[in-house]
């Protein structure tokens, strides 16, 4: 069953990508879509299987992949747990990004590409969960950044596009080194690449030292930070995450699928996988608690200014991965993989719900050219509204809620229980959790309710233009991408002029094609439900350790003391949900002048947060600006000046020289050449006598 759940999209790729337009369209949607949706049927029978203990972790072999000496990286898949976690996530989000995508890119040209780069990303995916040691993993890490490179510059012929898919690539590239060199390190400490192998003897490498940059550092932390890099880069994590909003350049359903529910959460994923080896070393769980309490505020607080409604949920995409470090800092892995679990479903849905609404204002992204949509788009607002309730965690004590209400609590309590730096996360998380109240309600607000603002807007007149007849233009804003027809923008005229409301300027949104809406509706469900169904088996003392069955490093104890915390400790995320929801009603609903006003206030802290903390300002100053002098000065007076003046161009030129004056002498005349014979006999003659 495993292989046929990890090969079918890498099949499906093959047929989309390989057929492209000899297929056409439809067969390419239709192979691709039929693969991931048997895939995700055959994983759920897995997953429930581990949850009542009727499954046990296997092992498949596929080939024979390396072997040299000691040496020996075996194909093969690995099924525990925490894989069947992981392929109900991927596949079961996967599946719904293909549907949806039907709808989405219906006008595009080039959709066979575009369903084969999904599939190849899923195979990809695939290969990381279920590898069974770290050459394999680090094969479908790998295989993630190129299908993550090509799906978000998949509109090549729009720069930004192309940009943002180089700024993925090269920041991965640095987080990848890191990862590399822990894997290195950890096979010359272990003698071996196999995860149960290296997990089983971790506890025994505790207090060595191992030489590392000229100096004596203590094994266990050198190998997990060094592993720890990787999963910064991959998951978005402070320093290592400015390419994650840039990554919104590409088409929604790409954002839903790698940067909301899968590629991003790949370094949670071996955080957790890995965890018997970040156990063994204090300072690397320090390092990770910090480094996901720091991105967990960070980018809480740039997301309270951003105006492009993907941008705003690319940033709580990455303060949520901040609190799934923090997590496994502490050592609640199981509740790490909870949030991650509940995350995929409230996420996507976010995303593919403001690929809806972008969907119904023709590309307009900005949201303060959004406004009064409820009415006009109301199975995408409902599906909003549920995600959004879940990805604040609104619930009721003692009782139950929304997903996000079990698995964030369930982090926000154990970090509390942990003590120690884990106390210091959760006064962080709270804060954040504060944050992500307001910027959450102030997307709803300012999608959803209040005046039509789209008016004001270009794609809208754009729209306005194709609809009374004054042609079609395939760009839309996407480069070389055509999503919609003008046909479903009627202009006033069509519908009655007192049916247009004020602020419209004549447009009137419309509601997403079943192909889009059904998606929205299956994750809606999971948002509702998946943190109240699965919440025992991930957190729970007994039932938790019976379900991981060693796939994680479960700490019964954390798990016992997290449910005994005091009730403010418990009920904390929900004040500050509420104050969240309280403040941004009355900023964006009752008093719509005061966030204009409160950033002329505090225009450095506003100026601050709208421009990332300047982190990209920063980088481009430190690294990208000395890169390109460097590259210029090489390619210039290296390669021009130096190595072309006096290789190639040199030679030619001396080529060149000789032949002019060989040619001179080339006169016509017979008395010059036989006075040049005369000299050349004389020479000879001269020689011969001498010598």
């Amino acid at each position: 069953m495993i292989l046929f759940i990890a090969f079918l999209p890498l099949l499906a790729a093959a047929v989309a990508g390989l057929g492209n337009r000899a297929i056409g369209n439809v067969p390419a949607k239709v192979v691709t879509t039929g693969a991931l949706f048997a895939s995700c049927l055959l994983s759920w029978p897995i997953f429930i299987g581990f949850l009542s203990g009727e499954n046990a972790a296997t092992v498949t072999p596929v080939f024979q992949w390396m072997q040299s000496g000691t040496f020996n990286a075996a194909w093969a898949l690995r099924v525990d747990a925490l894989t069947s976690v992981m392929l109900v996530v991927i596949t079961s989000v996967s599946a719904l990004v293909h549907l949806y995508s039907w709808g989405y890119m219906e006008e595009d040209p080039d959709q066979p590409r575009f369903f084969a780069y999904l599939s190849l990303f899923t195979f990809a995916m695939l290969m990381l969960v279920t590898a069974d040691n770290l050459i394999q993993m680090f094969f479908g890490w790998e295989g993630v950044g190129l299908a993550s490179y090509l799906l978000i510059g998949f509109w090549f012929k729009k720069p930004s596009a192309n940009a943002a898919a180089i700024k993925a690539f090269v920041v991965n590239r640095v987080g990848d080194l890191g990862f590399m060199l822990g894997i290195f390190g950890t096979y010359l400490v272990f003698n071996t690449v196999s995860i149960p192998e290296i997990l089983a003897a971790a506890p025994g490498m505790a207090g060595s030292t191992i030489g590392f940059l000229g100096h004596r550092f203590d094994t266990m932390t050198v190998l997990c930070l060094l592993l720890f890099v990787g999963a910064m880069g991959k998951s978005a994590q402070l320093g290592l995450h400015t390419w994650l909003p840039d990554a919104m350049e590409g088409p929604t359903p790409v954002s839903a699928l790698i940067h909301a529910a899968t590629m991003v959460t790949a370094g949670v994923f071996m955080v957790c996988r890995l965890s018997p080896m970040f156990e063994t070393s204090p300072t690397a769980m320090g390092f990770v608690t910090f480094i996901g309490a720091a991105t967990c505020l960070f980018a809480a607080t740039v997301g309270t200014t951003q105006t492009d409604i993907k941008r705003v949920i690319a940033y709580s995409t990455c303060s949520q991965l901040g609190y799934m470090f923090f997590a496994a800092g502490v050592g609640a892995y199981g509740a790490a993989m909870f949030h991650l679990f509940t995350h995929a479903f409230f996420k996507a849905l976010l995303f593919l719900g403001a690929g809806s609404v972008i969907h119904a204002m023709h590309h307009e992204q900005d949201m303060r050219f959004y406004g009064g949509l409820r009415k006009e788009i109301p199975i995408t607002f409902w599906a909003m509204l549920l995600g959004t309730l879940a990805i604040t965690g609104v619930g009721i004590y003692g009782i139950g809620g929304f997903a996000g209400y079990h698995s964030k609590d369930a982090i926000l309590e154990a970090s509390f229980a942990a003590g120690g730096g884990g106390q210091m996360a959760f006064f962080v998380g709270v804060f954040a959790a504060l944050l992500t109240s307001f910027y959450s309600w102030r997307l709803m607000f300012l999608t959803f309710w209040g005046k039509p603002r789209w008016a004001a807007s270009e794609h809208i007149q754009h729209a306005l233009h194709d609809a009374h007849g004054h042609g079609h233009d395939e760009a839309h804003g996407h480069g070389d991408a055509a999503h919609e027809d003008a046909g479903h923008a009627p202009s006033a005229h069509a519908r009655g002029a007192d049916e247009v409301p004020a602020g419209t300027g004549g447009y009137h949104p419309h509601e997403s094609p079943l192909t889009m809406l059904i998606p929205l509706i299956v994750l809606s469900i999971g948002a509702v439900a998946a943190g109240y169904v699965f919440n025992r088996w991930f957190i729970e003392p007994t039932a938790g350790e019976e379900f991981w069955k060693g796939s994680v490093f479960f700490n019964e104890h954390l798990m016992h003391a997290m449910h005994g915390v005091p009730v403010w400790v418990k009920l904390s995320a929900t004040i500050v949900m509420l104050t969240g929801f309280v403040v941004a009603w009355a900023s964006y609903i009752r008093n719509p002048e005061f966030p204009a006003k409160f950033a002329d206030t505090f225009q450095p802290i506003y100026r601050l947060f709208l421009n990332k903390w300047y982190f990209d300002e920063l980088y481009n100053f430190l690294f990208v600006r000395p890169a390109f002098a460097i590259g210029r000065l090489l390619w210039h007076k290296g390669d021009e000046g130096t190595i072309d003046r006096f290789g190639p161009n040199g030679s030619a030129w001396v080529v060149q020289m000789g032949a002019r004056a060989a040619g001179k002498l080339q006169t016509g005349y017979v008395y010059t050449y036989a006075f040049v014979m005369l000299i050349g006999l004389t020479a000879a003659i001269t020689w011969a006598i001498a010598g």
